[in-house]
C-alpha cells in the first residue's frame, strides 16, 4: 500500500502534535535549580495525580497500536465481539477501585512485586518481577513498536525499521527524562487527541459506508450489510475467519461464546487492570484513595467509547472492501486502509496524530513501569540495597533505554508474520495471567495461603498453560486461562492447607471500612454497569 499523500497541513498538524507532547513532557517534569528528582518524584509523580489525570492516563496507556491497528484488525475479521475486552474492562475497573486500590495504597508500595514480598517472601517477588520484565519487553513494547511502525509504513511510506526507531526515540525524549510525571501529564493531552482524532476517522468511515448520508445512516448500513459482525456472543462454527497462514479458523477460538462472560476473560481483565504495573502505577501515584477511585471510574466511562473508535472502523473497512470485491490480508491493514482511502487531505494529520498518541503514550508508560520494577525489585534488592534516591532515578533512566533498545531489535522478528497481533498479545500474556490472578487474589483475600504455595503457582503457570495449549489444542485460549486458573487455585489451596493449620502471619487484615466508597464512585459504578448490561442485551 502506497503513501497516502500527506499535505503540508497534515504534516503541520502532526509535527505540532509532536512538539506539543515533547514540550509538555519536559515542562511538567522540570526541577527547580539545585533540586534533584527523588524516587517518589520519578516513579510515582510525587503522588500528586488528580482523578481526571489518572483516568486519562489509564486510557492513554492502555489504548495503543494494539487497539487502533490490532483491534481494528480483529473488528474486520471477527466484528463487535472483540469489544468485549473494552466493555468488560469497565466493570473490572469498578472492582479494582473498590477492592484492590485501598489495600495497595495503604501499603505505600511502588511496585506490584514489592507487595508480593510484603505478603509472601522475596522469592515470589523476584519470580514475578522477572516474568513481568520479560512480558513488558518482549510482548508489550515489541508489539506496540511493530504495530505503530506498520501504520507509519502504510500511511506515510516510512520503512519499517525507521518507523520502529522513530517511535522509540519520540517516546524516549520526554519519558526517560521526566518519569511518571511526564508520562501522566502528557497522557492528558494524548487522550484528547486520541479520542478526538479517532472519532473523526470513525465518522468519515461510516459516512463512506452510507455514501455521504452521515454516520448514523452508515452505522445502520453496517448492521444491515454485515449482521454477522454484530454478535457479542459467538457460537461454534458461526463465523469462520482467516488464520493468517492462508487458511481459516473458527472465530469461536478467539471469543468462546458464553465463556467470554463467565470464564477466562475475567482472568485476563483482572490481571491487566488490577495487578499490572504500568496500569496500577497511576493509582499508586494518586493524591489519595478517593482520587484514585474516581480516576478508575472516569477511565471506565472512557472504555465504553473505545470500541466506537477502534472496532467500528474495522467493521466499516470489512463492508467497504467487500463491496469493492477486495480482501485485506493481514486483517491488521484495516485501519491504515481507511486512512488511505477515506480520510481527506487536511484531516489525515489529525487522524494519524491520534494513532501516534496511542502508540507513544503506551510506549512511555511501559518504559516507566519496566524501569520501576527493575530499579526496585532487581537493582535495589540484589545489586545495591543502600542505593540513593538520585541513583535510583539514574538506574531507572538507564533501564528504560536498555529495554527500548532490546524491543527495537526484536520487534520485527517476533511479530513479523502475524495476522491479528492483538490476539497474539492476549494469548501469550495469558500464559502468565492465571498465575498472577491466583497469587494476588488469594494473597489479598485469603490469609491462609503460604509463600510456598504462591511460588509454586508462579513456577507452574507458564508450563501448565503451554501443556494445555499442546495437549488440548481445541480449547480456546480464553477458556484455557480459566481452566489453568482453576487448576492453579486448587494447587495453591492444597499446598497451603498441608503447610499451615492457621492463618499466615503476613495475611492482609481486612478491617471494617477498608472498602468503603463515596457516593460519586457508587453512582458512577451503577451507571457503568447499567450501560454495559444494555450493550450486551442489544448486541447479544
Amino acid at each position: 500500500m502506497e503513501n497516502i499523500g500527506f499535505s503540508t497541513l497534515d504534516y503541520a498538524v502532526f509535527i505540532a502534535y509532536g512538539l506539543l507532547i515533547v514540550f509538555v513532557g519536559l515542562w511538567v517534569s522540570r526541577t527547580k535549580k539545585g533540586e534533584k528528582k527523588t524516587a517518589k518524584d520519578y516513579f510515582l509523580a510525587s503522588k500528586s495525580l488528580p482523578f481526571w489525570a489518572i483516568g486519562a492516563s489509564l486510557i492513554a496507556s492502555n489504548i495503543s497500536a494494539e487497539q487502533f491497528i490490532g483491534m481494528s484488525g480483529s473488528g474486520y475479521a471477527i466484528g463487535l465481539g472483540i469489544a468485549t475486552y473494552e466493555w468488560m474492562a469497565a466493570i473490572t475497573l469498578i472492582i479494582v477501585g473498590k477492592y484492590f486500590l485501598p489495600i495497595f495504597l495503604e501499603k505505600k508500595i511502588y511496585t506490584m512485586p514489592q507487595f508480593l514480598e510484603m505478603r509472601y517472601d522475596g522469592r515470589v517477588r523476584t519470580a514475578m518481577a522477572t516474568f513481568w520484565l520479560l512480558v513488558y519487553v518482549f510482548v508489550n513494547l515489541t508489539s506496540v513498536l511493530y504495530l505503530g511502525a506498520i501504520a507509519l509504513k502504510t500511511i506515510m511510506g516510512v520503512p519499517l525499521l525507521y518507523g520502529i526507531i522513530g517511535l522509540a526515540l519520540f517516546a524516549a525524549i520526554y519519558s526517560i527524562y521526566g518519569g511518571l510525571t511526564a508520562v501522566a501529564w502528557t497522557d492528558v493531552v494524548q487522550v484528547v487527541v486520541l479520542i478526538g482524532g479517532g472519532l473523526v476517522t470513525t465518522w468519515l468511515a461510516l459516512d463512506a459506508v452510507s455514501d455521504g448520508n452521515g454516520f448514523i445512516a452508515g452505522f445502520r448500513e453496517l448492521i444491515e450489510k454485515a449482521p454477522e459482525k454484530f454478535n457479542m456472543i459467538l457460537e461454534k462454527g458461526q463465523l469462520i475467519i482467516p488464520d493468517g497462514n492462508g487458511g481459516t479458523k473458527d472465530a469461536y477460538m478467539d471469543l468462546p461464546g458464553i465463556g467470554v462472560l463467565i470464564g477466562g476473560m475475567w482472568i485476563a481483565n483482572i490481571s491487566y487492570w488490577g495487578f499490572n504495573q504500568y496500569i496500577i502505577q497511576r493509582g499508586l501515584a494518586a493524591k489519595n484513595i478517593r482520587e484514585a477511585q474516581r480516576g478508575v471510574i472516569f477511565a471506565g466511562f472512557l472504555k465504553i467509547l473505545i470500541p466506537l473508535i477502534v472496532v467500528i472502523p474495522g467493521i466499516a473497512a470489512f463492508v467497504l472492501t467487500s463491496e469493492a470485491g477486495t480482501v485485506l490480508e493481514p486483517s491488521d491493514k484495516a485501519y491504515p486502509w481507511l486512512l488511505h482511502n477515506f480520510v481527506p487531505i487536511g484531516v489525515r494529520g489529525l487522524a494519524f496524530a491520534a494513532l501516534a498518541a496511542a502508540v507513544v503514550s503506551s510506549l512511555a508508560s511501559m518504559l516507566n513501569s519496566t524501569s520501576t520494577i527493575f530499579t526496585f525489585d532487581i537493582y535495589k534488592k540484589f545489586i545495591d540495597k543502600n542505593v540513593s534516591e538520585t541513583k535510583m532515578v539514574t538506574v531507572g533512566r538507564i533501564t528504560s533505554l536498555v529495554a527500548l533498545i532490546i524491543a527495537v531489535l526484536t520487534a520485527k522478528p517476533l511479530l513479523g508474520n502475524l495476522d491479528q497481533a492483538f490476539q497474539y498479545i492476549q494469548e501469550f500474556t495469558g500464559f502468565v495471567t492465571p498465575g498472577v490472578v491466583v497469587i494476588f487474589c488469594f494473597g489479598l483475600f485469603w490469609k491462609r495461603i503460604t509463600a510456598n504455595a504462591a511460588l509454586s503457582v508462579a513456577v507452574l503457570t507458564i508450563p501448565l498453560s503451554f501443556a494445555f495449549k499442546v495437549l488440548w489444542s481445541s480449547l480456546p485460549f480464553l477458556d484455557r486461562m480459566g481452566v489453568v486458573f482453576l487448576v492453579l487455585s486448587g494447587i495453591a489451596i492444597l499446598i497451603s492447607m498441608l503447610e499451615r493449620k492457621t492463618n499466615d502471619p503476613k495475611g492482609i487484615e481486612l478491617y471494617k471500612g477498608l472498602f468503603h466508597t463515596k457516593m460519586p464512585f457508587n453512582i458512577g459504578a451503577m451507571i457503568l454497569t447499567a450501560i454495559v448490561a444494555v450493550l450486551y442485551i442489544i448486541f447479544w
